[in-house]
């Protein structure tokens, strides 16, 4: 499908029908606002479009179900984001592809272009080097930074497995969660769910089940050294899953059998989010499992990020916040389950972003949490 001269485009908010109009608008009129930012950098947000600007950064060294395409070819989909988080959230976004893959000079050219911005989503950049570029624009920039592919992920999951939890009798602290996926989202996921009080996590990459007696560095470390209490799951995939209450899969497609999913506990819950293809068959995972999730529109049950994204943003612009928080994330995922808690069924544990109030909810969630870091 092709899109004549992209997705979005921009269009002015003020009258530009004449003299009198353009004086205004820009010169000489516009000095004064010049003047007044030059005097106090702040005004930036009350008279500028930084207010409403979010910069969509991504290098394509991870496009969703593309892998490693470089940064000509993330161009449509980060126009494609940039249309979402306008049509649901009234958001203007700006598709920014860098060349370099060094993460130095990312971190050099999004605090470059940082002043012309409400806050930043990074997108579609390989692990570990979205860690690294994450963490250090967090610590170095005043606008909040969120890595949609880590965040975005953990909310929705995290939001979907609440409503999961509530509708097969589970409580947090005792539930059993085999993670398939050690990267950007498996990681984030992990965390978030730490926070939310599950204590008996196990995250598994193509080797198997992270523990610290596996020779890891950097984001696989932590993970080795605060999940798996007590190094309780070695072994595969395929180990892990042994009477296992939920899997989360945000690795690859076609990694499990039925057979993995007639061993885990009754009732199970079974998010298989891979894109395009899922780790298992939805339709064998339901026959073993209550509750089936995937990352995909043509089956129920569609976790997918356009459900955070969009009332993220538009919740760090309203409130001004300077970073996000786990106390938004934890809100946000809290607000965005609560949307459909009168219409829970097995195969509706999310809505969908065209549902009513999803933005809203969202949004206003995370400014709440603003207020209170």
């Amino acid at each position: 499908m092709s899109c004549s001269r992209g997705k979005v485009e921009i269009s002015t908010r003020v009258r530009l029908d004449g003299p009198e109009d353009l004086a205004k608008e820009y010169t000489p009129g516009v000095a004064e606002v010049a003047e007044r930012v030059a005097d106090d950098p702040s005004a930036l947000m009350r008279e500028t479009v930084k207010a409403n600007s979010v910069a969509i950064v991504s290098d394509g060294s991870a496009l969703l179900g593309l892998g490693d395409r470089g940064p000509a070819a993330a161009l449509p989909v980060m126009e494609g984001k940039a249309a979402l988080l306008k049509r649901f959230a009234d958001v203007d976004a700006w598709p920014i592809c860098p060349v370099s893959r060094d993460p130095d000079d990312l971190v050099r050219t999004v605090k470059d272009l940082a002043t012309s911005f409400g806050a930043i989503n990074l997108e579609d950049i390989a692990a570990p080097r979205c860690f690294t570029v994450e963490r250090r624009l967090h610590d170095e920039l005043d606008i909040p930074v969120f890595h949609d592919d880590q965040h975005g992920t953990a909310v929705v999951v995290l939001a979907a497995l609440h409503n999961a939890m509530k509708l097969t009798d589970r409580e947090p602290a005792g539930t059993s969660v085999v993670i398939s996926g050690a990267g950007a989202a498996g990681s984030a996921t992990a965390r978030l769910l730490r926070e939310a009080g599950y204590e008996r996590i196990a995250v598994c990459d193509s080797q198997g089940v992270l523990h610290p007696g596996r020779d890891l560095v950097g984001e696989k470390r932590w993970l080795a050294e605060n999940t798996n209490r007590d190094s309780a799951v070695e072994g595969s995939l395929r180990d892990a899953l042994s009477g296992a209450d939920v899997f989360i899969g945000v690795s690859a497609g076609g990694l499990l059998g039925e057979d993995d999913i007639a061993a885990m506990a009754e009732r199970a819950i079974v998010f298989a989010l891979a894109n395009p293809d899922p780790e298992i068959d939805p339709d064998l995972a339901g026959k073993h499992a209550e509750i089936v999730a995937t990352g995909r529109s043509d089956h129920p049950n569609q976790i997918n990020n356009v459900l955070v994204f969009p009332g993220v943003f538009r919740g760090l612009l309203d409130s001004g916040a300077p970073r996000v928080t786990s106390r938004m994330l934890l809100a946000a995922a809290r607000a965005l389950a609560d949307v459909v808690a009168d219409d829970l069924t097995p195969q509706r544990i999310v809505p969908t972003v065209f549902d009513d109030g999803v933005v809203d909810a969202v949004a206003g969630a995370v400014a709440g949490a603003a207020k209170e870091d």
